[in-house]
């Protein structure tokens, strides 16, 4: 079917279309488009619209706008977008409070609803009554999910910072310090031998050792009067 002329009257502009301009752009890029090539403009132009599209404020217009409709323009949307995440970085958070509250008592409403459509099938259509129960549930928690985290907002946890623990059974070393300089060795048998932990001396060794030069000299002594 063919459109009608329009008699020169400009048609209305599609809330769904986004507008890419000068909100897109990097400081100097704007001088590049009277310099550069046609196709080098060409390349200038994708890169703009893939940064555009990128934005999180946008992709959240582009998922609201349709939601919503041709009631809401796109454009608008992520201007409004961007101005409500410059609050949050700036420290404002009266927002994202505002958002939280809203969906809670959302929930609930959905809560409530739900309920009422659970027992309106109660005793006629028993696997309907039990679904519709199942997700009133699942709204119910979510909306304890959701005040949960209004508090996580509003009085955050505080974060501790703990040490290095080393909890192990039985002894051991842990070098934590200073690591001993070059050529510098710890004598452990030194350590060991003081204070109580000092280690006795071995006789049994003493003993097979002066045997052992006992008869080391006799046989000595028999090898000089061989040889006489």
């Amino acid at each position: 079917m063919a459109k009608k002329a329009n008699n020169g009257k400009p048609g209305k502009p599609d809330a769904a279309q986004l507008v890419i301009d000068g909100r897109y752009l990097q400081e100097g890029e704007l001088g590049k488009f009277t310099v550069v090539s046609e196709q080098e403009l060409v390349g200038i132009g994708a890169k703009v619209t893939a940064r555009a599209l990128a934005q999180p404020e946008v992709r959240a217009a582009r998922a609201i706008q349709r939601y919503e409709g041709d009631s809401l323009d796109i454009n608008y949307c992520a201007d409004e977008l961007r101005a409500l995440v410059a609050e949050v970085h700036a420290g404002g958070m009266k927002r994202p409070e505002a958002m939280l509250v809203a969906q809670a008592h959302t929930l609930d409403a959905l809560f409530s609803s739900l309920v009422l459509r659970s027992h309106a099938n109660t005793g006629v259509h028993l696997d309907a009554a039990d679904r519709y129960m199942r997700l009133a549930l699942k709204a119910q928690a979510q909306a304890v999910r959701t005040i949960e985290a209004l508090g996580e907002l509003k009085n955050p946890r505080p974060v501790a910072f703990v040490k290095q623990a080393n909890i192990v059974h039985g002894p051991q070393q842990v070098n934590n310090g200073i690591a001993p300089r070059t050529g510098e060795t710890i004598n452990q048998t030194n350590e060991l031998s003081e204070g109580r932990h000092e280690l006795l001396p071995d006789t049994r060794a003493s003993e097979v050792a002066s045997r052992l030069d006992t008869a080391l000299e006799t046989v000595g002594a028999i090898d000089r009067s061989a040889h006489r």
